[in-house]
């Protein structure tokens, strides 16, 4: 009899579990940007640098919604790798920032963000979380804590209190850049 009741109450509890789980609820946007203010983000390439990558944003719409296109050939050649389009968030408050929030879409190829924080003094120091696009407009909620450091020099983690800036980034192989960018947000 005991058998029947302690099965039955971990099926409830796991039932439980796994509908707060496919559930999960995020707080409203700390920080949203949907690009209607164009002004504020920066393309750069790897030619800061001496690489040879070509690209360009442009700023579009998608009925009648704003958006970022980053596009380019992205090229290892000459030591570089990279197309990025950039805001600087210093002034905006993030302490109780979790996760970043990218609504995009592509050419089936992998995009990165990009996080710059008060302890990435070098230009190519960064956090980085990856995300895959196709042809569809999707949602991808990317932990803060699982952003990855670009040097062994970075702290393990990022506190959200310390993100300076944010970027759109095709980075790292030779490929061709085509990423629409919707909306990019920071959650709680």
């Amino acid at each position: 009899m005991i058998n029947m009741k302690m099965k039955f109450f971990l099926s409830i509890f796991s039932l439980l579990f796994l509908i707060s789980m496919t559930n999960k609820t995020f707080a409203g946007p700390i920080f949203k940007d949907n690009f209607q203010d164009p002004a504020q983000w920066t393309y750069i390439s790897d030619n800061v640098m001496g690489g040879v990558s070509t690209g360009s944003v442009a700023y579009k719409t998608d009925n009648g919604a704003p958006m970022a296109l980053l596009s380019g050939n992205v090229t290892t050649e000459n030591n570089g790798g990279f197309i990025q389009v950039r805001r600087n968030i210093s002034n905006i408050d993030l302490k109780t920032a979790k996760f970043v929030k990218v609504v995009a879409k592509g050419n089936n190829q992998k995009y990165f963000i990009h996080l710059r924080t008060t302890g990435t003094i070098l230009p190519w120091q960064y956090y980085a979380s990856e995300f895959i696009v196709d042809e569809d407009f999707k949602e991808f909620i990317l932990p803060i804590n699982k952003f990855e450091k670009s040097s062994f020099f970075l702290a393990n983690t990022i506190k959200s209190k310390n993100i300076t800036s944010i970027g759109l980034v095709a980075y790292g192989r030779d490929h061709h850049a085509k990423l629409n960018v919707k909306e990019i947000a920071f959650l709680e």
